[in-house]
């Protein structure tokens, strides 16, 4: 394994604007996380240091890392690899099985998330772009990982799927993750070109849906008995959101997505609510700079609480729960594809205070951030010859 010694100089930017500041009105007080915010102020005049040590190297594009029991962990690869790394950093060869994906652009295999009860049931879901007659879809599948000699997937099947194929191969989403009573969200970008439906709710571009494990629809779902909408939609107005995580207090959804030239925005997911997209927006038209839609603010849209102008290209999410990292209990961590470093965002309930950026040497994109069962955060880096890194706290 590579070492190296990676100082993390910090730059606060306090947002200033009230309205992402109370956007979390209607949801109770979380005094843990308050907290932790707390003595994490008290401590940021002096940032731990960080010692980033590489497991392994050699991964094509990889998207998403997820975690199994005995120190091992599943790797996607954009082209349509899945790879075990073993606890010794070893990369095993790419297991079979895998659903066919089509890959280029922003598409391929996808986001990866093993079954709540992966020690009995040995299921894992994957997301990926998936191929057709006329173009290429959002899917979702779920299948058993075998064990052996020679690791494979064994019996995958799509349990969800966006409702139209196009042409194309930008704004896939996709991150998976299961909420704490068992069913899954599935993050799903507005593909680029198909920006205006995202606020219509009878397609599935730029939504959030929620789905059981087997594919059904929860009925307690906010649109399954609307006339005219899809009962899997849980929110919508979304553009691209490529990281997702439960907060560890309330168990609630924490999303980020991609804004257009800014407006890349966090958000917390709420059953039945609009986040604007492409009517409300902090973003801006490429290349022209043009406004987008009426504004930033609607009473009806769910404002971020956070947003970066000009973007970061956010991806991947993970709070810290820990102690590993003093200071950083009860931080929000978010990669960073263009400025190539780590962004930690220090919560006071539900109110983001500041921002520290971290790693700003790396010099890779990082595509996927997660905190293991270590208590350590992981990172993935978006390159051609992309790396699995483990972040140490330095003496």
């Amino acid at each position: 394994m590579r070492r190296r010694d990676t100082r993390t100089p910090c730059t606060d930017a306090v947002d200033p604007d009230p309205r992402r500041r109370h956007a979390l009105r209607a949801l109770a007080c979380m005094p843990a996380l308050a907290a932790a915010g707390r003595a994490s102020r008290a401590s940021a005049a002096t940032p731990p240091r960080i010692e980033v040590v590489e497991i392994t190297r050699g991964l094509e594009h990889p998207w998403s890392l997820a975690f199994l029991p005995g120190g091992r962990m599943l790797v996607t690869e954009r082209p349509g690899r899945l790879r075990i790394v073993g606890s010794d950093g070893r990369l095993s060869a790419p297991l079979a099985g895998v659903p066919q994906v089509q890959p280029g652009g922003q598409g391929g295999l996808l986001d990866i998330a093993p079954s709540p009860d992966f020690a009995r049931d040995r299921t894992i879901f994957v997301s990926f772009s998936e191929p057709g007659a006329d173009g290429a879809r959002t899917a979702v599948a779920r299948a058993e990982l075998v064990d052996g000699a020679t690791p494979l997937l064994r019996d995958a099947r799509v349990i969800f799927g966006q409702r139209d194929r196009i042409g194309g191969s930008n704004h896939f989403g996709s991150r998976l993750v299961f909420a704490r009573d068992g069913t899954l969200f599935v993050t799903l970008g507005d593909r680029f070109s198909q920006r205006d439906r995202a606020q219509a709710l009878d397609n599935h571009y730029g939504k959030i849906v929620r789905i059981r494990a087997d594919g059904s629809v929860p009925p307690d779902n906010p649109f399954a008995k609307r006339a005219g909408a899809l009962p899997e939609i849980h929110s919508y107005g979304h553009r691209n959101v490529q990281g997702a995580a439960l907060h560890p207090v309330t168990g609630q959804l924490w999303t980020h997505e991609h804004g257009p030239q800014g407006g890349d925005e966090v958000n917390i997911e709420q059953a039945g609510a609009n986040y604007g997209w492409p009517v409300i927006t902090f973003g801006r038209e490429y290349g022209t700079g043009f406004r987008i839609g009426e504004g930033t603010g609607r009473a009806d849209v769910t404002p971020p609480l956070w947003q970066w102008t000009p973007s970061i290209a956010p991806s991947g999410m993970a709070f810290c729960t820990g102690d590993r990292y003093p200071g950083w209990r009860g931080s929000l961590f978010v990669g960073s594809l263009k400025f190539r470093l780590l962004s930690r965002l220090e919560l006071d309930g539900s109110r983001v205070v500041r921002e520290e950026r971290l790693l700003t040497n790396l010099g890779e994109r990082v595509r996927d951030v997660r905190q293991g069962p270590d208590g350590l955060l992981y990172l993935l880096t978006d390159e051609s010859d992309g790396r699995l890194l483990r972040l140490l706290p330095g003496g």
